[in-house]
C-alpha cells in the first residue's frame, strides 16, 4: 500500500510563489506528479515526472511551474512561480507504480488572491 503525504500550499498574492511537496511511502514509484481541481471544474494534470523519463506540464503552467523528484526519498516537489488567480484550487499528489496502479493524496489548498 502506498501512502502519500503532501505539504505546502496556502494563500499567496498574484505573482507570488509557493512550493508543494509530496512524500510517497511503501514502495518504488515510477511516476509522480500533481493534479489540481478548481471549484466546479474537473481534475486536471499540472505536472508529472517519470523516473528516468519525460516530464509533462499543462500548457497553462509551462514556464512558471517546475517539477522535481528525489528518487532516494521518493518525493516530488512542485515549485510554483508567478502564480495567477486561475491557479487556485486543490492540488493533489499522484503516484503511479510500474504496474500502473495509481494512488492519490488528500490534496492541499492553493489560493491565489488579487
Amino acid at each position: 500500500q502506498v501512502q502519500l503525504v503532501e505539504s505546502g500550499g496556502g494563500e499567496v498574492q498574484v505573482g507570488g510563489s509557493l512550493t508543494l511537496s509530496c512524500v510517497a511511502s511503501g514502495t518504488y514509484i515510477e511516476t509522480m506528479g500533481w493534479y489540481r481541481q478548481a471549484p466546479e471544474k474537473e481534475r486536471e494534470l499540472v505536472a508529472t515526472m517519470r523516473d528516468g523519463g519525460p516530464t509533462k506540464y499543462s500548457d497553462s503552467v509551462k514556464g512558471r511551474f517546475t517539477i522535481s523528484r528525489n528518487n532516494a526519498q521518493n518525493t516530488v516537489t512542485l515549485q510554483m512561480d508567478d502564480l495567477k488567480s486561475e491557479d487556485t484550487g486543490v492540488y493533489i499528489c499522484n503516484a503511479v507504480r510500474v504496474n500502473l496502479k495509481a494512488y492519490w493524496g488528500q490534496g492541499t489548498q492553493v489560493t491565489v488572491s488579487a
